[in-house]
């Protein structure tokens, strides 16, 4: 019997590094569309790749096949691909999502002129709040009525939580092994069951979720509000790598303050066990030093604009908080440091200093983070970030 396909667009960090390897543990032959000429012409050369599996104790590798690959530019090929299965994914960065949705709406249309039952699901691997509910709305833009109805019934999209840590693979992988690919052996796959069409298949790692939002949100305010701190203090500390800015004691005070303030805010809020969410956390401090991993602090800290917006991991953790009733002080220095993230080649960061430098700290503050200057969790952060533009910050 020949193995059922799985098309994944977006064969970067995620797609390559966690999906691909899930879907092929499943028994799928994995298909990739992406831009990247030279990664797509080495997996349809090779028919699999490497992926090595690292902590800080142990390492492992493996290999994921059969793969091959699809230029998004190729459109009747990656429309085929997706119009004959049944399962697929997308990990290709929310800019992106409207470049794909025009080739899920012909694959949409073909499936319906076909008269196919068979429904398809895609797992959204994205990293946008309800980004299922995006490119669902990009892809009825390019269908009919009929087409829109068919969508409906017949394809689920499903948001998933992706808490695997991949970086990015450095020049000197990819000058060896342009498919080869660095993560930590983490696997665990949260996904919107209520999403989903029909039954959903075995695959590996995948945990069907209802609600999903829970989830969504201790990734956000816990594992990535952790890592935007170690990102913008480690900057403020002159440190390069993640794992670093960790091991700093000054900086590890913060995040694990900042950690039990979000904590308390998140149980509060989805009506979570505060001890469940302390083992959760005890499992996640290890994974968040992995020294083998060696994350660029300007990895974990770039698109300051983004990572600042009211409901991201920064200011959201700290609305929790302070519903739950609890002064978010150590948050509060991680949004100090990221209003302060000046790195010359983050283009956002950029754009951030020349807004304060023009409009006023407060100003900003109002404006991309939507905290009052006059309000506490305002009055907090205006002091953390004049402390640190002295140079005299440790709490």
């Amino acid at each position: 019997m020949s193995m059922p396909q799985a098309v994944v667009f977006g064969a970067g960090s995620i797609g390559r590094g966690f999906i691909g390897q899930l879907l092929s543990e499943s028994g799928y032959t994995v298909v990739f569309v992406d831009i990247d000429a030279p990664l797509i012409a080495a997996l349809n050369a090779r028919g699999r790749y490497t992926i090595h599996l690292v902590e800080n104790e142990r390492r492992a590798t493996a290999t994921v096949g059969p793969v091959r690959g699809l230029l998004s530019g190729d459109a009747e090929a990656v429309i085929a691909a997706l119009a004959e299965t049944t399962l697929g994914a997308t990990a290709v960065g929310a800019r992106a999502l409207p470049q794909i949705a025009p080739l899920i709406a012909r694959a949409v249309a073909r499936r319906q002129a076909a008269g196919e039952a068979q429904p398809l699901n895609l797992i959204i691997c994205e990293n946008l709040p309800d980004a299922a509910a995006t490119l669902r709305g990009l892809v009825e833009g390019h269908l009919d009525a009929q087409g829109r109805a068919y969508l409906r019934a017949h394809v689920g999209l499903a948001n998933a939580v992706i808490a695997r840590m991949v970086p990015e693979p450095t020049p000197e992988l990819r000058a060896q092994d342009v498919s080869a690919i660095v993560t930590e052996p983490y696997k665990e796959l949260p996904v919107d069951a209520a999403a989903w069409v029909g039954e959903i298949p075995a695959i590996v790692g995948l945990e069907p979720v209802s609600p999903i939002a829970p989830y969504v949100a201790r990734k956000l305010y816990l594992h990535n509000a952790a890592h935007a701190l170690m990102g913008y203090l480690g900057h403020q500390r002159g440190h390069a790598l993640g794992y670093e800015a960790l091991e700093d004691p000054v900086i590890r005070r913060v995040v694990e303050g900042a950690m039990e303030e979000s904590l308390r805010g998140l149980a509060a809020a989805h009506g979570l066990d505060e001890a469940g969410l302390r083992a959760h956390l005890a499992g996640l401090w290890p994974r968040l030093a992995n020294r083998a991993l060696a994350d660029p602090v300007r990895r974990l800290a770039r698109d300051p604009l983004r990572k600042l917006a009211p409901g991201d991991r920064l200011v959201g953790a700290a609305r929790l908080a302070e519903a739950a009733g609890v002064i978010p002080g150590n948050l509060a220095w991680g949004l100090a440091a990221a209003l302060a993230y000046d790195a010359p080649e983050d283009a956002a960061a950029q754009e951030l200093q020349t807004r304060i430098a023009q409009e006023g700290i407060g100003a900003v503050l109002a404006c991309v983070c939507r905290i009052a200057p006059e309000e506490p969790l305002g009055g907090l952060v205006l002091e953390r970030y004049a402390r640190l533009r002295q140079g005299a910050w440790a709490p």
